[in-house]
Parts: structure tokens; sequence; C-alpha cells
């Protein structure tokens, strides 16, 4: 098990990892601007849970496919930065918030959890939380622990980039102040690929 010294270092680093800037928390934002806070609680439900499912699994060996199939992570890279392109244009183009009541839909519960498998950060979390803090020899209790960490830790602080937006949404009334932090976001969102692009 780990002890109350490395548990602390694991709740820090859930934190941090969690309420930094990075693809999921940007459309948490955008989503709480254009749809409110009601409509986006699916996509908050299904990063927490997606993502502490992803840690469980990868932990029990799927990422090992990594290295038995090197190609299979370049495909994941540019599956997930084009979705993530995609995205960003569906963000810069979500209209007026009054338009996105009417036509565009928030992220649903499935669709968030999935893209958690494309998304490099969540891969980065998830790669090194595991690295670091489960143990040889309590490998299941350890990885388990991690991942019910996360999922404590993870749905507060990424609730709170939803209910800025929402908080946002009273300074963003006329149709073209929206349309521009639409598309800031956007830009926000495909600037956070460029460390995923740069890689070595």
């Amino acid at each position: 098990m780990l002890g109350a010294e490395q548990l602390v270092a694991l709740i820090l680093f859930c934190f941090v990892t969690s309420v930094t800037p990075g693809p999921n928390n940007m459309m948490l934002l955008a989503s709480g601007v254009n749809f409110g806070f009601a409509r986006t609680i699916p996509h908050m439900l299904g990063i927490a849970i997606g993502f502490t499912a992803m840690i469980v699994l990868v932990g029990l060996g799927i990422g090992r496919l990594f290295e038995l199939l090197p190609w299979l992570h370049g495909f994941m890279k540019v599956a997930g930065v084009a979705y993530m392109v995609w995205l960003a244009w569906k963000i810069a183009n979500a209209g007026a918030i009054g338009e996105a009541r009417e036509g565009a839909r928030p992220m649903t519960f499935l669709q968030a959890a999935a893209f958690q498998w494309v998304n490099p950060k969540a891969w980065a979390m998830a790669l090194s939380a595991i690295a670091a803090y489960t143990l040889a020899e309590s490998q299941f209790t350890s990885l388990f622990v991690v991942a019910g960490t996360f999922g404590l830790v993870n749905l507060p602080t990424i609730t709170i980039w939803a209910m800025f937006g929402v908080w946002l949404r009273r300074y963003l009334s006329e149709a073209r102040n929206v349309r521009r932090f639409n598309w800031t976001m956007a830009v926000l969102l495909v600037a956070s690929l460029v460390p995923v692009l740069f890689e070595g």
C-alpha cells in the first residue's frame, strides 16, 4: 500500500495535472460558456470516469501495446491531433449562446470518455502516475488506489473550468463576444497540441 507521504504526493500530482490547462479543460470552459453547467455535467463525468478507467486499463497492460507495436503510438498521435483540430473547428463555429442552444450539442458522456484515449495529455498523466505511484509488491492494489485518487480529485478540479465558463456567460451576452471567445478557445485547444507535434 502507498504510505501517507506517497498518498499526499499522489493527491498533489492529481490536482496539479487535472487543474492545469489542457484539451479537456479548454473544452469544458467553452462548453460552460455555450451550454451552461447542467448540460456540461455529462461531459465532466465522461472525463473523470473515462480517465479513471483509462488508468486502470493502461496499468493492466494495454499501454504495453505501444512497446509491442510502435506504429500504434504514431497512429494514435495523428488520430488525436486530427480529432482535436476538428473539435477546435466545432468550438470556433459554435455561434452565439442562443444559437448554441438550438443547433449545437455539448459533448456526451461516452464521447468525453472515449476522447481520453486520443488526448495526449491524458496519456502523459496516466503513464506518469502509473510509473511513479504503483508499487511492484502491491501492483494491483496501488494501481486501483492511483485510479481511485484520480477519480476523486479530477472531477472537482475540472468542474472549476466548467463553472468558470458559466461565470463568463454573463459577460458574453453579445454574439460577437461569444464568437471571439469561441475562436480564442479553438486557438488555445490547437496550441495545446504544440508539445505533441514537436516531441521527439
